[in-house]
């Protein structure tokens, strides 16, 4: 079939002419309209692309508005900071270099505040040990003769920028004061090598650090009175958000391993749920650590004062990473292809189910603690049910060895049955054993995150609950414990009759 078939369907319409011969009435396809569909397919796969990338970006600024005002916040400071560029007293006032000033404003300004304030603090501080710095070799330099000039200032510009560099591998310098140093080397370097052909140094260097503190200055301005965000409070944010998700995936992991025969809906099993919980924690490292050096750069503000423990929420992390690990070991044995009998699973279900439970109300109120910045009332009561539902977990898997197999276990056995029987039994329990004890090791590093928890709010000074709400978990504690006393009297009488 041809090209001219193909475009009518298969079917191609002939005129017969007076010499026999034919001629097919469908035109044929020139060059330029072959170029011209080639060129109408590139449009519009262009436009379609360019569709795609509006709708995202259009997704992006309506899941976080704060993106949009943070780029107006960056547009309005460049247009101010550009008057120092057309107004003529300001420019004649610094010269040629007002353009740093919008340079500054581009590279220093940030998201947060901390952010901000850090790259800001660390690009002034840096240009002007920098400035003195190049002054004083250039002094050296000028009084060694003009023989030695220049040999001094290669030789400083070597030691110096090979000493700052050296610094940036250094944790404690690279966390805070990075920029500080790749500042330094740029205007040391910049200021030393320059003076050795301008005459006006000082007049230069005065210019340019004039124009980076007008720069930051307006960034530090702009960043804490228009819509401020704060980097304390995103990571105290962040910090309630990952307890949350990892009490729903402790929770989801249990569930849905006990799910017998799938009776859970599937509203109910929420598979994504124990999933994406834990590995947002396992995945936060690195946000919280920068976080935590950019608050601890920012003034009071609001809930937080100056010397808020910003570095106790690292060991907060580290707590939750660790025991966001012991769930993912649990929901390897959710997925492993080695399961337990569903009669012991059955048996141990509702204690398993229990102990989840408890746990993740207890990272719940943890995360309450650090959402509201107060002490809790009830955080000792969860814990100590926590404490409870494991102990009575540890003593149902002590009775297991009484549900494998009844029957077998009354038939005498020989050495034959004991080598083929005894294995079965461990197959059956190991799956059960694994589960357990993750478990029990989950509550185990639960407190480890209540231990932090309580240790941020004695630094941090948190207040306790209100009254009312003290008052209200009191008496839920009030009305479980004679429930549980009168359980343990009708225990007691139900032996005094045995």
């Amino acid at each position: 079939m041809t090209r001219q078939e193909k475009e009518t369907g298969g079917v191609e319409w002939r005129i017969t002419l007076g010499d026999g011969s034919s001629k097919s009435l469908v035109p044929e396809t020139g060059p330029v309209s072959r170029v011209w569909m080639g060129l109408k397919s590139l449009i519009a796969g262009f436009v379609l692309k360019v569709w795609k990338f509006l709708k995202k970006a259009w997704d992006i600024g309506v899941d976080d508005p704060r993106k949009v005002i943070h780029c107006l916040k960056v547009g309005m400071a460049l247009t101010v900071v550009s008057l120092v560029y057309f107004t003529r007293p300001l420019y004649e006032g610094v010269g040629g270099n007002a353009m740093w000033a919008i340079m500054t404003v581009v590279v220093v300004f940030e998201n947060t505040v901390g952010a901000t304030i850090s790259k800001s603090l660390n690009r002034v501080f840096g240009t002007t040990l920098a400035g003195f710095l190049a002054f004083g070799v250039h002094w050296v330099a000028s009084q060694s003769g003009h023989k030695f000039e220049p040999v001094v200032i290669g030789a400083s510009v070597f030691l110096l920028a090979s000493a700052a560099t050296f610094s940036r591998f250094i944790p404690s310098v690279k966390a805070r004061f990075d920029y500080g140093a790749l500042i330094f080397i740029l205007t040391f370097s910049l200021v030393a090598v320059s003076g050795y052909r301008v005459e006006e140094l000082f007049d230069l260097a005065h210019q340019r650090l004039s124009t980076i503190i007008i720069g930051t200055f307006l960034c530090v301005l702009v960043t804490m009175l228009i819509c401020p965000i704060w980097a304390g409070q995103e990571l105290n944010a962040l910090i309630s958000r990952n307890m949350d998700k990892l009490a729903d995936s402790l929770d989801g992991c249990v569930e849905e391993y006990f799910d017998h025969n799938g009776e859970l809906e599937d509203s109910d099993k929420q598979p994504g749920k124990n999933l994406i919980g834990y590995k947002c924690v396992l995945n936060s490292k690195t946000t919280e650590e920068s976080m935590t050096n950019f608050a601890r750069w920012e003034p009071a503000h609001g809930r937080f004062n100056f010397k808020h423990p910003w570095k106790q929420y690292l060991k907060i992390g580290a707590s939750m990473r660790s025991c966001a690990y012991s769930i993912e070991a649990l929901n390897n044995c959710v997925d492993s292809e080695n399961q337990a009998p569903e009669s012991i699973k059955k048996h141990l279900s509702n204690i398993c189910l229990k102990v989840s439970s408890n746990s993740s109300c207890v990272i719940k109120e943890l995360a309450k603690t650090i959402k509201t910045l107060k002490k809790s009332s009830s955080i000792d009561f969860l814990v100590e049910e926590m404490s409870d539902a494991v102990q009575d977990l540890q003593n149902e898997i002590k009775s297991l060895p009484n549900l494998l197999r009844p029957a077998e276990l009354l038939l005498p056995k020989s050495k034959e049955t004991e080598k083929t029987t005894s294995p079965i039994y461990l197959l059956e329990v190991i799956p059960v054993v694994i589960l357990v004890s993750l478990l029990i090791e989950t509550s185990s590093r639960i407190q480890d995150i209540v231990k932090t928890v309580e240790e941020l709010a004695n630094a941090a000074e948190f207040k306790a609950e209100d009254d009312d709400k003290a008052k209200q978990n009191q008496a839920n504690m009030n009305r479980i414990v004679p429930s549980q006393q009168d359980d343990d009297r009708q225990t007691e009488k139900a032996l005094e009759r045995v």
